[in-house]
């Protein structure tokens, strides 16, 4: 898998180019999956509205893209 994962990326672009990462999402408390914003919001946008450090979850979903 090699396209990285991006703040500017929605939830949607997301979990169609790697399904798997909806248990990411969920280990931060990010319930994305059924998320009517899922296909607008961007990840950053996301996590800044609940508080997550962008960085660190951009961490995490592009160590399990890997």
């Amino acid at each position: 898998m090699n396209q990285p994962v991006t703040k500017d990326m929605t939830f949607d672009q997301l979990l169609q180019i790697y399904p798997d990462a909806a248990q990411i999402l969920s280990n931060f408390n990010l319930g994305c999956v059924g998320c009517l914003g899922a296909s607008t919001e961007t990840l950053a946008q996301g996590a800044h509205a609940h508080g997550i450090d962008i960085d660190k979850l951009l961490a995490a979903l592009n160590q399990t893209s890997e």
